[in-house]
């Protein structure tokens, strides 16, 4: 028997892992008396709690998706998008003890608490509100991809039209891998850039699936609201607590399962081209080298504090230490389950070989072809609890963003039972919003991309608070302003513009690519004759197909049916690419590694520029009120909230009452001299990123010849 495609073992996993959700935010709800307990937990969560807090918004299994996706395309190195921040795991040692001494509630507060307006407080609110609604959007459609390749129709219950687009999927992968091999002939090229057009908009499957959008989206977002309006962020931390445990089993139970369909870690290195095992990207095609990688790196390091989720978790937590501890346990155990995935990518493509539709449902593929009844359910229940524990804990950051920052500043003075009907009103409606937007996004790789950028916008400003005493609130005002323009505005406009999207310049191609490896000859080489023996060096040569130059995914034809239609740029602008070109540099000739080089790189210097210029170009902030700020920043939490509500007091009577811990005494540099639990955690930190670095090379080299 089934549903939906379900064994009924595996629909009974999930209706009990549903029910066991709603159970969770019951037992919760009592606990929840005001905002205090809804929003921060009580600031009372252990080692523990941060932990899973951590795990969880680090680790959400939507990455799992997404890191697979890209080394499917990539080989390994497409997993620095979710590995990246391994680097910045020794400098999380310090971020948490931040948020936890700055003792506000969300981000915005802070704006206002340093520089005593409330301009950016509000601007902070919604903008974050939008562009984190986007990232509830992206949640849904992973979940919804990952999902959709486990409940697929029985062929007998195609339609004529499901039939019809499985058929062209087929005729489109036997094209692509000619096309790989040499140009095509007239006909056949026509007909492959038909199919590769519909191929680019997701219109191409091998399956037809039962999960449709609309009904998911809406089932899996009502199951998020009630479990989050009853027991807030605690209830979110105990979801959080179950996923680390299910993250774990799904990230590795496949690569048993995986190993042995191939053949063993031989069979993956005799399967898969020797390139795809490199650390820092493959052949030409590839985005990910040791440059591009540095840039992503350092757009990561100056934006990955402007998530609203840093101060909530680390807010909630009950001492330093625990949000310190927290936060790099969380890290680095999220860094191994990391390689796991990146292992399932590269089983994917020994076994699928490299004509997957849509490389986004890789996961979901790899689940169906290699897992028994009763594991099928335990990673639907995985993925769909990930997407849960991800949207919960968001959907309380943004209730707090909307009550505290928005409402309450319009409507104050009311009861805190008519703000906390106000927060939990708010979750569901962001929900929505984000349901909207989901129906309108395709790629989760260009999503994570879009995500990673977007951190910059109040990334930059939030760190310079924490480092620069000299920081002006008319240089954060201009520089969000310009990089919201920059980095949002323009790159989601200019592809609905088009006149634009359909210029001549803007859909310009990068240059075709023939690129050569030696790989060992398989049986089908030897029938050839291309080889004497399986396993002797075959030189291959494959043709680079040019990819946008200036749009994320790629450019169509606006009818994909006609190729004489004219063509369109589809996700989003790159707008930094442009502006090189402008500067007489021929960006057709670039790869895709310099592509998104040249826009990390711009993403990451130019909003420090404009604060550094701007700030020592305006009036500074009032000097009492930047002193008693970094007086409460440099006072240590004490063990309870009344005693640690006194130590506070003191500093703000004596603001000079630490500057005998400031690096650089009379400087604007708020840099402090590190204790012994500072220098300790940070070169345990090193090391562990060093351990996991080689345990990843190891990882990879293991089996290869």
């Amino acid at each position: 028997m089934t549903l939906l495609g379900l064994h009924w073992i595996d629909s009974l996993i999930l209706i009990t892992y549903i029910l066991a959700v709603l159970i969770i935010g019951k037992v919760h709800s009592g606990n929840v008396k005001g905002e205090n307990d809804f929003f921060l937990g009580g600031r009372s969560l252990g080692k523990w709690f941060q932990f899973f807090l951590n795990f969880g918004n680090m680790t959400d299994p939507g990455q799992a998706t997404t890191t697979a996706s890209s080394v499917y395309r990539e080989g390994a190195g497409g997993a620095w998008l979710a590995l990246i921040t391994l680097f910045l795991t020794p400098y999380y040692w310090f971020t948490n003890v931040w948020f936890r001494r700055v003792r506000l509630t969300t981000m915005a507060d802070m704006f206002q608490d340093r520089f005593g307006r409330r301009f950016l407080a509000t601007l902070y609110a919604v903008s974050t509100i939008l562009l984190a609604v986007v990232g509830i959007a992206g949640g849904n459609v992973v979940a919804l991809k990952t999902l959709q390749p486990m409940m697929v129709k029985p062929v007998s219950a195609y339609t004529a039209a499901d039939q019809e687009k499985v058929n062209e999927f087929q005729e489109f992968s036997q094209l692509k891998k000619e096309r790989q091999a040499a140009s095509l002939p007239g006909e056949k090229a026509s007909r492959y850039e038909v199919l590769k057009g519909l191929y680019d908009r997701g219109e191409l499957q091998p399956y037809v699936s039962y999960l449709s959008p609309i009904p998911f989206y809406l089932a899996s977002s009502l199951l998020v609201a009630v479990f989050v309006t009853l027991g807030g962020l605690k209830a979110s931390a105990v979801v959080d607590a179950v996923q680390a445990v299910l993250v774990i089993l799904i990230s590795l139970v496949m690569i048993p399962f995986g190993l042995s369909r191939i053949g063993g870690v031989a069979g993956l290195h005799a399967k898969v081209p020797e390139v795809m095992f490199n650390v820092f990207g493959g052949d030409s095609s590839s985005e990910y080298t040791w440059y591009s990688i540095g840039a992503l790196l350092l757009v990561q390091l100056v934006g990955i504090v402007g998530s609203q989720a840093n101060m909530v978790i680390a807010g909630s937590a009950k001492t330093e230490y625990a949000a310190r501890v927290g936060v790099v346990t969380g890290g680095f155990s999220k860094r191994f389950v990391t390689i796991a995935w990146c292992y399932c990518g590269l089983i994917a493509i020994a076994l699928f070989g490299p004509n997957l539709s849509d490389s986004d449902q890789t996961w979901g593929l790899l689940t169906r072809a290699l897992l028994p009844v009763g594991l099928i359910g335990v990673m639907i229940v995985g993925i769909l609890g990930g997407k849960l524990a991800l949207l919960g804990s968001g959907s309380v950051v943004l209730a707090g963003l909307v009550v505290k920052n928005l409402y309450e500043p319009l409507f104050p003075g009311k009861s805190e039972r008519h703000y906390m009907v106000v927060a939990r009103l708010a979750v569901p409606i962001m929900l929505l919003f984000g349901i909207g937007i989901a129906l309108y996004l395709n790629s989760v790789v260009a999503l994570l991309k879009f995500a990673i950028v977007l951190l910059v916008v109040w990334g930059v400003p939030i760190t310079v608070i924490f480092l620069w005493r000299r920081l002006t609130e008319a240089a954060v005002r201009l520089q969000v302003i310009l990089t919201l323009i920059f980095i949002v505005v323009i790159p989601w406009s200019v592809p609905w513009i088009p006149a634009l999207a359909q210029s001549k310049t803007l859909t310009a191609m990068t240059l075709e690519r023939t690129v050569t490896h030696t790989v060992p000859a398989t049986a089908a080489d030897v029938a050839a004759g291309r080889a004497a023996a399986a396993g002797d060096p075959v030189t291959q040569i494959r043709l680079i197909e040019p990819v946008s130059v200036y749009f994320e995914e790629g450019v169509v034809h606006v009818d994909v049916h006609d190729i004489r239609s004219p063509k369109t740029g589809v996700g989003l602008f790159r707008v930094e690419v442009y502006l090189l070109s402008l500067c007489g540099v021929d960006v057709t000739k670039f790869n895709p590694a310099g592509l998104m080089t040249t826009r990390y790189l711009v993403d990451a210097v130019v909003p420090v520029l404009i604060l550094i210029v701007v700030s020592l170009l305006t009036q500074p902030t009032d000097p009492k009120r930047t002193a008693r700020f970094y007086a409460r920043m440099k006072t240590p939490v004490a063990p309870t909230l009344e005693e640690d509500a006194r130590e506070v007091e003191k500093s703000y009577a004596d603001p000079t009452r630490f500057d005998d811990q400031k690096l650089f005494p009379r400087s604007n540099l708020e840099l402090t001299k590190w204790n012994r639990q500072d220098t300790l955690g940070f070169l345990g930190c090193c090391t562990l990123v060093g351990f996991i670095l080689l345990f990843f090379k190891a990882v990879l080299a293991f089996g290869g010849v």
